[in-house]
């Protein structure tokens, strides 16, 4: 495995801080808002001409991971009430999208209500009772159809939402009553459509073939509407893996948005493209440190046993990994000392899936060290079971730098930059979480 993300100083001085102020071994989740910010600088500069970048908060909607990229982004994409009220109180407004299957009559009035730029429909069903939510309130609503487009096998992945059978979007082969039906709704209006496929794109050169895809049939699905001139917008989804086993090996987007700007230049009427990046976005800026409770060998294997596991941090669970894991001596001065040895990585549950990573070659460690796993940015807290055998719930540490000026590297390497300034740690709590 090639060697993790080092730690930056910042994310480093507030574990020390954090740990300090512990009474109890601890488990925490750290964020580098700096680098948070200086990458999604990064994928909106390399955008070409009429693409635009929108944040799906699903992967981390705390609030001070919006307030970050909300000025820097173009919008937000939402998918639940639960989202419209984070994305409502963000110190930024943005223009927001809702999307998802199994919306409520009560999201899709609350969400006209707020002033929602546009609804992804997903089905016939609710173009009808989008209609009906907004005749009641006097709305008129711009639309985009969600497509579940035939596709080649060769763009099936772990996660895969378009091309075969599953519950989003609707079918290609359906697509002309959809579009009929939008037209049909006095309080609707078609302006695009929105294809998002599959998840954890790992190779910008096969993205580009389905997104080359989308484009070869953006004129047969924009003929179908009654006003073609009004369909404008063109919204892929995100997608865009991040490389948990090599850190140092990332998806290329410069590549990827040098390519698509020279095939939108090409067409005669391109449409407006958008972006709904998440994971690629938020995941580089998380670390989850873990305190290591006890050290054990069964049946010849290693086990380091730590405050938290997977109710905190389900990533490597849920996407079938083993995480990357960088080790903190409780005294640095033996840093690198002692045995050298493969451990497994595991938490406190009572169940043997309760695994952050395995046959991690590691030096010296004992109990009291610290072990950080970064890219926790993205789908780790937030998707976790955290209430599960009623285990205390992590605090989230939002570390901020009060230049605010870091710059990505080249190749969207985030690692810390040589530059230092004053630095300060905010700490928050879930909100619904009561100590």
């Amino acid at each position: 495995m090639a060697e993790p993300l080092a730690i930056p100083d910042r994310i480093h001085n507030a574990i020390t801080a954090h740990r300090q102020a512990c009474d109890e071994p601890m488990a925490a989740f750290f964020y580098d808002l700096p680098a948070l910010a200086a990458q999604g600088r990064a994928l909106k500069a390399a955008l070409p001409p009429g693409v635009e970048l929108y944040y799906a908060i699903k992967a981390n909607s705390e609030a001070s991971i919006i307030d970050t990229l909300a000025p820097i982004v173009d919008g937000l994409e939402l998918s639940s009430g639960g989202e419209i009220e984070r994305a409502c109180a963000c110190s930024t407004p943005r223009p927001w999208v809702l999307s998802g299957p199994g919306k409520l009559d009560t999201d899709m009035q609350e969400a006209m209500m707020r002033g929602v730029e546009a609804f992804h429909v997903e089905s016939l069903g609710e173009v009808e009772r989008l209609q009906a939510v907004a005749a009641s309130l006097d709305s008129h609503q711009p639309v985009l159809l969600r497509i579940n487009p035939a596709l080649p096998e060769e763009f099936s992945s772990r996660l895969r939402m378009a091309g075969t059978a599953t519950p989003f979007g609707i079918d290609e082969a359906q697509l002309e009553d959809a579009v009929q039906a939008v037209d049909a709704a006095p309080n609707l209006r078609l302006v695009g459509f929105h294809v998002h496929a599959m998840s954890h794109q790992a190779c910008e050169r096969r993205h580009l073939r389905l997104l080359a895809t989308y484009l070869k049939r953006w004129p047969r699905w924009r003929a179908l509407a009654r006003d073609p001139e009004r369909v404008t917008q063109l919204n892929v989804g995100g997608g865009i893996g991040v490389n948990y086993r090599r850190p140092s090996e990332q998806f290329d987007w410069p590549f990827l948005c040098q390519t698509l700007g020279r095939q939108l230049a090409a067409m005669p009427e391109p449409p407006r493209v958008r972006f709904e990046i998440g994971r690629f976005l938020s995941a580089f800026c998380g670390y989850y440190a873990i305190e290591v409770l006890d050290t054990k060998i069964s049946h010849g294997e290693g086990f380091l046993v730590c405050r938290g596991g997977t109710h905190q941090f389900r990533l490597p669970a849920a996407q079938g990994h083993d995480h990357p894991v960088i080790h903190l001596p409780r005294d640095s001065q033996r840093a690198g000392e002692g045995e050298r040895r493969s451990w497994t990585v595991v938490g406190q549950l009572c169940t043997p899936k309760d695994v952050l990573s395995r046959k991690q070659e590691l030096s010296g460690v004992a109990v009291g060290d610290l072990l950080v796993l970064p890219l926790a940015g993205a789908y780790g807290y937030n998707i976790s079971h955290a209430d599960f055998l009623c285990h205390p719930r992590p605090e989230q540490v939002f570390v901020s730098d009060s230049s605010d000026a870091l710059d990505a590297p080249d190749g969207l390497d985030l690692r810390d930059s040589p530059k230092r300034s004053e630095r300060e740690s905010k700490r928050q709590r879930p909100a619904e979480t009561v100590r």
